[in-house]
């Protein structure tokens, strides 16, 4: 199937071939018609599937024909993250250049201001998170009775962080008659409720079972015998110097370590920054550009940015931390290994981490490979334990051969005379045993 086969505009074919794109993935194929038919979508697709277009493009198309009014966006799109909510308006720009669309991003970190100004002059497309989005509400800058298309991304993250009430209370300010894409990784129950209660007979399309990691991405598991973090930041550097690595998003499961990994990778010399909700988004940014740019190598991330990070040319992806939910295990590795690429995920698991373990292995249906012992700590016991055997059997073989009376005595006798001792003084009272004959004054004053 081809893109033209798919009923879209000959300025939005002309605009996905200058970027590049030939052939329609099969979420792409599987959504497109649907909307044009004016079906609500549920879109079950792992991440880096194509799933962003497969609802930009058909809605550049429709909202082509109208135009919007003051402060009454014709289409509202819901993201999690700032990132993700960045990256959808990167596709509108990108797919709707030939088309007169306006477009406003309402999400947090950029000041009120700016964006009244263009919520007053109307909006085709509204991109933006759910709490600026209902802090906008709330002011009365925006009103939501023109919202002919209602998209929900990634829906399962929506309710890891929380957002369930916002966006069950977003769906009730929207008209009944609205269009509806909803799309999720994962169907958990509370997700499937959403579904049920808010959406008209949707179209399902599925490209692959739920909480499927990418064929694209090579996984291995490097297990620790330890939990402390030092040692484990020690092995982390390890990996990052015998892989064959080009830039890696690292992912750990709590902000402040977030910040300790990417400082501790800093002091040794290995570029590496912080991204995670709590910096201010102008950082958030820049550190972002950075990456992209090849300026930065290493980006230690949080589950937040899991799903917002749209960067084709990841090589590595490195779980620091187990994810404590078993499908952003998924979404973290589902960084690497896109748009045709192929990619490598190490997942780092210290014994705290079993259960966590237990529930990705569960989910992926199969055991993760383990990361070769060679490329990171065989070489230890090889360079300790060869030296040793040899150094001792060599000699004595040589010298029984030449002098037996003479030398046999030195290497043989003194071995077993050392535990013999101890077996002879063991009559002498336990106090006596480890000195000797000699008791230290600190014994006799006790």
């Amino acid at each position: 199937m081809t893109f033209e086969e798919l009923g879209l505009s000959p300025n939005t074919l002309r605009a996905i071939d200058e970027a590049g794109y030939t052939t329609p993935t099969p979420i792409q194929a599987g959504a497109i018609p649907k909307v044009f038919q004016g079906q609500d979508v549920l879109g079950i697709a792992q991440t880096g599937t194509g799933k962003t277009a497969s609802f930009t493009l058909p809605m550049i198309d429709i909202l082509s024909r109208g135009r919007a009014k003051a402060r009454m966006p014709r289409s509202l799109i819901i993201e999690p993250t700032r990132e993700l909510a960045a990256q959808v308006a990167e596709n509108f720009e990108k797919y709707g250049k030939y088309h007169r669309l306006s477009m406003a991003l309402l999400i947090g970190g950029v000041s009120f201001g700016d964006q009244d100004k263009k919520l007053m002059q109307g909006v085709d497309v509204l991109i933006a998170t759910p709490g600026r989005l209902l802090d906008q509400y709330d002011r009365g800058k925006i009103l939501m009775s023109g919202v002919q298309l209602l998209v929900i991304d990634e829906a399962d993250r929506m309710l890891d962080m929380g957002f369930i009430p916002d966006i069950e209370r977003i769906f009730k300010m929207t008209p009944f008659t609205r269009q509806t894409l909803f799309f999720s990784a994962t169907m958990p129950a509370e997700i499937q409720r959403i579904v049920d209660t808010f959406l008209h007979n949707p179209a399902k399309v599925e490209t692959e079972r739920e909480a499927s990691a990418a064929t694209t991405v090579s996984q291995f598991l490097l297990s620790l015998p330890s939990n402390d973090a030092k040692t484990k930041r020690a092995k982390l550097r390890e990996i990052i110097q015998n892989e064959a690595l080009k830039n890696a998003i690292l992912f750990c499961n709590r902000k402040r370590d977030v910040d300790v990994v990417a400082k501790s990778l800093s002091r040794h010399g290995i570029s590496a920054a912080p991204i995670h909700g709590d910096l201010n988004q102008s950082i958030r940014t820049e550190t972002l550009e950075r990456f992209k740019t090849g300026d930065l190598r290493i980006l230690v991330a949080s589950d937040v940015a899991a799903r917002g990070l749209d960067i084709p040319a990841v090589s590595h992806v490195i779980n620091f931390d187990v994810p404590f939910h078993a499908e952003d295990y998924v979404h973290r590795i589902g960084r690497t290994g896109r748009a045709g690429r192929t990619g490598i995920s190490i997942t780092m698991s210290t014994p705290i981490d079993h259960k966590a373990l237990a529930s990705v292995v569960e989910m992926l249906g199969h055991p993760i490979p383990p990361y070769g012992e060679s490329q990171v700590s065989a070489s230890a016991p090889t360079t300790t334990e060869a030296p040793t055997k040899p150094s001792r059997q060599r000699p004595v073989r040589k010298r029984k051969t030449s002098k037996p009376e003479i030398t046999a005595k030195p290497v043989v006798v003194p071995t077993p005379e050392k535990p013999v001792k101890p077996k002879a003084s063991a009559t002498k009272p336990p106090a006596d045993t480890p000195f000797g004959t000699h008791v230290p004054n600190f014994f006799s004053e006790d």
